[in-house]
C-alpha cells in the first residue's frame, strides 16, 4: 500500500510538472488530463524490468516532450504512444477519444518491436543486418513505415526520440545483450536522426548514455585519460568569463549569458578517431558559450574578442552567414586566451541557442501568433526526410539497411557549388557523389572537379565547406570504374542504371540485326544468347545485376572461377579465367573485369 501511494505521489508529481507548462491553455491541459487517465486504466498492472509501474514510461516521454514546448496533442500521444501495442485499446478507441490527429501520433509511434539488431563489437560499426532475409525485410519495412510517418509530420519521430531517450536512462536493467543491442542500435539511427534535426543536446545524451554499452573499453580509457582535463578547463572558463564579460561591457555590448560547454564524451572520442589526433590538442574540450541580443551583436563581440585576444589562422567558423544543412547558426573562433590557454568560443543569439539545443523543436517556440503547427518535411532543415522518404520507396530488402546508413545516418559534411549552394554528403564523399546530388545528368557528363578553385582527382574526399565545381564533358559517358570511388547509394544506383540501359539498348539493337551476308534457307536474325546458370549469377566488379553474356569459347559454369570481359557494344562478356580468348584479345587487360559466382560455395 505505501508502495501504491508512493508510486501515485510521483506519478501525480510528473503530472503536475506537464500542466504546469505555461504553453498550455486550459484546453490542452483537460486535453493532457484525459490522455492520462486512459494510459492510466490501460496500463494497471503493468510492470517495467526496473519493478516500476509502466505507466511511468509514458509519463517521462510526455514530460520530455513538454520540456521541449511541444503542442498538447504532441503530449498526449506521448502519453498514448503504447497503449496499441501494449494493452488492448487500439488504434480506432484513440481516433473516437482523442481525434485523427492524435491517433495519427500514437500509430507512427508505435514501438519497431521486431527490429532485431547485430553489430560489430569492433570500433568500425558494421550497419544494419539480421539473421534472415524475412528479418531484414520485416525491418526496412518498420523503418519505411516511421519515415514515411516522419515526412508527413516530424513529431512522430520527436515522440520516437523521447521515447528512445527514457529507455535509455533506463537500459541498466535489461540484460547484457539486449543493453548492447538497443545501445548501437541508438547510436546507429536514434543519434543521427537527431542531428539531422538539430537536436545536439538530446544527440549529446543519447551518444552518451549509449557509449560506455557499446564501446565499455574505449569509454574507460577515455574516462580516465580526460576527466581531470574536463575539470580543469571548466575551472579555467570560470575564471576567464568575468574577464571577457569586462571587455565585452566596456565595448558596449549587451550579453544575455555566458557559460561553458562541456564536450560530449562520445562526441570526442569521435573526433579523436576521426582525425587521429590527442585529447591535448582538441581545443573544444570545454567551450565558451556568449549569448548576445542580435546578429550584429554577435558580430561585434567576435570583433571585441579579436582585439584583445589573438585567433588561430583557420579557426573562425561563420555558421551565421552558411549556417549547417541541419540549421545551426552561430559564430566560433579559437582564441589564445588568458594566460596563452587555446580556448574555442562559440557567440549566438537566444534564438540561435535554442535551435541549436533543440533543433527543429524549437521551430515551435517561434511560430506566428503563438499558433502551433504541424511541422511537415518540407521545412528547409528537414528536407533530408523526403529524399530518405523516396529512397526506401526504391530500396531493396537486401541492399537498403547498409545503404541507409551510409547515405543517411553517417557523418555528414557540406560542401558548396560555386553559386553558395549547400550540398549534404556522408563523409568520404567524392566530387562524383557531389555531382549526383545535385542532378543526374551533371554526374553523368562530369570530366573532372576543382576544390576551392584547384583541378583535383574525381576520387578527392571532400571536407567540410569545401567549395566544388564540377568540369563537363560534351556526352554523358560515366566511367565503370566510378563505381569502385562513388561512397553514397544514390550516385551508385544512378551509375549502375546508366550501364543497365546502355547494355539493354546494345543487345535489343543485336537482336534486330539482320546479318548482310547470303542468308541460308532457314532464315534467322542474329541475336545474343543470355544464359542464367541454375545456381547462381555472375557478380561483376561486385556489383549484381549487370546485363551479361556467357562466353561460347569456353562455356563457363559455376564450377569455374571466371573473369568479365567488357566488350564494345555488347555489354560484359563472362569468361572462365583461364579462357585463351581473353588472354590473346588485343588491350585486353584493360577491360577485364573481376567477376565471381553468387551463391557459389569453394
Amino acid at each position: 500500500m505505501i508502495k501504491w501511494v508512493k508510486y501515485l505521489t510521483h506519478m501525480t508529481s510528473i503530472l503536475e510538472k506537464i500542466l504546469g507548462n505555461q504553453i498550455f491553455s486550459d484546453s490542452d491541459k483537460q486535453l493532457i488530463e484525459r490522455a492520462f487517465e486512459l494510459a492510466k486504466s490501460a496500463h494497471a498492472g503493468q510492470k517495467r524490468l526496473s519493478g516500476e509501474e509502466y505507466l511511468s514510461h509514458p509519463l517521462s516521454v510526455a514530460h520530455f516532450l513538454s520540456e521541449l514546448r511541444l503542442d498538447s496533442a504532441t503530449v498526449a500521444a506521448g502519453i498514448l504512444h503504447d497503449t496499441i501495442e501494449d494493452t488492448p485499446v487500439t488504434l480506432e478507441d484513440i481516433e473516437n477519444e482523442f481525434g485523427k490527429d492524435i491517433a495519427f501520433l500514437v500509430d507512427g509511434v508505435t514501438k519497431l518491436s521486431k527490429i532485431e539488431h547485430a553489430g560489430s563489437t569492433s570500433a568500425s560499426l558494421s550497419g544494419w543486418r539480421t539473421n534472415e532475409k524475412k528479418g531484414n525485410t520485416e525491418h526496412l519495412n518498420s523503418l519505411k513505415k516511421m519515415f514515411f510517418a516522419m515526412a508527413e509530420d516530424i513529431r512522430v519521430i520527436l515522440i520516437k526520440l523521447a521515447d528512445r531517450y527514457h529507455n535509455m536512462e533506463t537500459l541498466k536493467h535489461k540484460d547484457a545483450v539486449s543493453r548492447k543491442r538497443i545501445a548501437l542500435e541508438t547510436l546507429e539511427i536514434y543519434t543521427p536522426i537527431a542531428a539531422r534535426l538539430g537536436m545536439g543536446r538530446l544527440k549529446g545524451q543519447l551518444e552518451d548514455m549509449a557509449f560506455s554499452y557499446v564501446y565499455p573499453i574505449e569509454y574507460a580509457q577515455l574516462i580516465r585519460k580526460v576527466k581531470e582535463k574536463y575539470a580543469d578547463r571548466l575551472k579555467y572558463i570560470d575564471r576567464t568569463k568575468p574577464v571577457i564579460k569586462r571587455c565585452l561591457i566596456d565595448a558596449g555590448i549587451t550579453v544575455l549569458d555566458m557559460h561553458s560547454r562541456a564536450k560530449h564524451y562520445f562526441s570526442l572520442y569521435q573526433k579523436v578517431i576521426r582525425k587521429e589526433i590527442e585529447t591535448d590538442k582538441i581545443f573544444d574540450l570545454v567551450a565558451m558559450r556568449i549569448i548576445v541580443p542580435d546578429i550584429k551583436s554577435c558580430y561585434e563581440t567576435l570583433g571585441v574578442i579579436h582585439k584583445f585576444y589573438k585567433p588561430l589562422p583557420g579557426l573562425i567558423k561563420d555558421y551565421i552567414a552558411l549556417p549547417k544543412p541541419n540549421g545551426y547558426q552561430s559564430l566560433h573562433s579559437t582564441i589564445f586566451c588568458e594566460k596563452g590557454r587555446i580556448v574555442e568560443i562559440q557567440i549566438r543569439t537566444p534564438t540561435m541557442h535554442d535551435f541549436a539545443e533543440n533543433g527543429i523543436a524549437a521551430h515551435w517556440a517561434y511560430s506566428e501568433s503563438g499558433k502551433k503547427k504541424n511541422i511537415m518535411a518540407n521545412v528547409k532543415e528537414v528536407q533530408w526526410v523526403n529524399k530518405l522518404k523516396n529512397f526506401l520507396k526504391e530500396t531493396a530488402p537486401s541492399e537498403g539497411l547498409s545503404n541507409l546508413k551510409i547515405d543517411f545516418f553517417k557523418h555528414r559534411i557540406f560542401a558548396f557549388t560555386p553559386k553558395g549552394e549547400v550540398q549534404d554528403l556522408p563523409d568520404g564523399a567524392t566530387p562524383i557523389d557531389f555531382a549526383y546530388a545535385i542532378h543526374t545528368d551533371l554526374g553523368h557528363m562530369t570530366k573532372g572537379a576543382k576544390i576551392n578553385g584547384r583541378i583535383t582527382t574525381l576520387d578527392n574526399e571532400l571536407k567540410n565547406g569545401d567549395v566544388v565545381e564540377i568540369i563537363k564533358g560534351k556526352d554523358k559517358k560515366p566511367s565503370f570504374d566510378w563505381l569502385k570511388i562513388v561512397k553514397t547509394a544514390e550516385a551508385r544506383k544512378k551509375i549502375k542504371s546508366y550501364f543497365s540501359a546502355s547494355m539493354e539498348r546494345d543487345l535489343a539493337s543485336d537482336e534486330k540485326e539482320i546479318p548482310k551476308l547470303k542468308a541460308p534457307k532457314t532464315k534467322q536474325t542474329k541475336k545474343v544468347e543470355i544464359k542464367v546458370p541454375k545456381s547462381g549469377e555472375p557478380i561483376i566488379q561486385g556489383q549484381k545485376g549487370l546485363l551479361y553474356k556467357l562466353a561460347k569459347c569456353c562455356n563457363p559454369t559455376t564450377e569455374h572461377k571466371i573473369k568479365g570481359y567488357m566488350t564494345v557494344n555488347r555489354g560484359v562478356s563472362i569468361h572462365t579465367a583461364t579462357c585463351s580468348n581473353i588472354k590473346t584479345k588485343n588491350g585486353a587487360s584493360a577491360r577485364l573485369l573481376n567477376a565471381s559466382w553468387s551463391d557459389h560455395k569453394r
